[in-house]
C-alpha cells in the first residue's frame, strides 16, 4: 500500500522560504511520476510542480523561478523548495504519485494528507 507523508509546512512572512518534504513508502517511487499540488481555501486543487522518473520537471507559471522540485531516490523522498513566498502561495500542499507526467490532478492516484503553508504580508 502506497503511503505519502508530507512535512515542512509552516507560517512565514512574504519573501521567506520553506522546504517541503514527502516521504514515500510501500513502493519505490522512482517507478512513478511525482507531483506537488496545493489547495487554497475555497479553491480547486492545482498542480504546482511535477517530476518525472528521469528528473524532467514541470512547473506552474505562478511558481516558475521561485519553486524547485527535486527527489532523493535513495531516501524515497520528494522535496519542494519554495523561495520568495507570496501571500497567494498560502494553501494546503499535497504530494502525489501517478502514471502521467502532468500538472493535472487526473494524472495522480495516490495522495498524502497535506501540509499547511501560510504566508503573511
Amino acid at each position: 500500500q502506497v503511503q505519502l507523508v508530507e512535512s515542512g509546512g509552516d507560517s512565514v512572512q512574504a519573501g521567506g522560504s520553506l522546504r517541503l518534504s514527502c516521504a514515500a513508502s510501500g513502493y519505490h517511487y522512482s517507478w512513478y511520476y511525482m507531483g506537488w499540488f496545493r489547495q487554497a481555501s475555497g479553491k480547486e486543487r492545482e498542480g504546482v510542480a511535477a517530476i518525472a522518473r528521469d528528473g524532467s520537471t514541470l512547473y506552474a507559471d505562478s511558481v516558475k523561478g521561485r519553486f524547485t522540485i527535486s527527489k532523493d531516490d535513495a531516501k524515497n523522498t520528494l522535496y519542494l523548495q519554495m523561495n520568495s513566498l507570496k501571500p497567494e502561495d498560502t494553501a494546503m500542499y499535497y504530494c502525489a504519485t501517478g502514471f502521467i507526467f502532468t500538472l493535472g490532478t487526473y494524472g495522480y492516484n495516490d495522495w498524502g494528507q497535506g501540509t499547511q503553508v501560510t504566508v503573511s504580508s
